[in-house]
């Protein structure tokens, strides 16, 4: 099951993958809002294993810390991106006025890896473009594309470390070779499909 909350001043999706049977989940990008993060999970009634990142933008890692505190869980990034995750100028926070400096991954995630959250699995596809590190995870529900593909547009690569030929890349060879009913959970905004994309993202044509 896939469920999705926005959090923060930048509306970023967080998501929460549970598995039915087991009761088992992961937390993917809570950026802000810890505490509302913890009232959603208690209504599911779910375990949370994991916090997984689908890149190391502030504004998808704000509650990481509190929320790996209180459920024992087990953060995951891409190794390209885990200097962000400690260091706020890595992270963009200082560009605001803040300093986002949380501690270091558990472990780290790699193209290919698969995660398991009781019955379910998320595969990890390395898309990097909109930061070095960025991921998306494929689960049998859909892809969760964190900022590397969104409803009608793409993410941004006017970041340190960003590459539009890489993210287009990434998109191109990785995501758009996914059956075109694959639903997409973005970063941002309203989730889509891969088949609407290929057909009407102007970025992609």
């Amino acid at each position: 099951m896939i469920e999705c909350r926005a959090v923060g001043s930048m509306g970023a999706n967080c998501y929460l993958v549970s598995c039915p049977e087991t009761k088992k989940a992961a937390i993917i990008d809570p950026g802000a809002n810890s505490a509302g993060i913890q009232r959603w999970i208690a209504e599911e009634g779910v375990q949370v294993e994991y916090i997984l990142l689908t890149h190391g933008h502030f504004d998808h890692i704000g509650a990481v810390d509190e929320l790996r505190e209180l459920y024992q869980a087990k953060v995951g990034i891409h190794k390209e991106d885990a200097i962000m995750l400690t260091s706020g100028a890595h992270n963009l926070s200082r560009m605001l006025g803040r300093s986002y400096d949380f501690k270091s991954a558990d472990f780290l995630l790699e193209d290919g890896q698969v995660v398991q959250v009781g019955n379910l699995t998320l595969t990890v596809i390395a898309t990097p473009g909109h930061t070095p590190g960025g991921v998306c995870f494929l689960t049998s529900e859909g892809l969760i594309s964190g900022d590397t593909l969104f409803d009608g547009s793409i993410g941004r690569t006017d970041f340190p470390g960003g590459s539009y030929q890489e993210l287009i890349d990434s998109i191109v060879k990785k995501l758009l070779v996914l059956p075109e009913d694959t639903k997409v959970y973005p970063g941002h905004g309203p989730e889509t499909t891969i088949g609407r994309e290929k057909r009407d993202n102007p970025f992609l044509r």
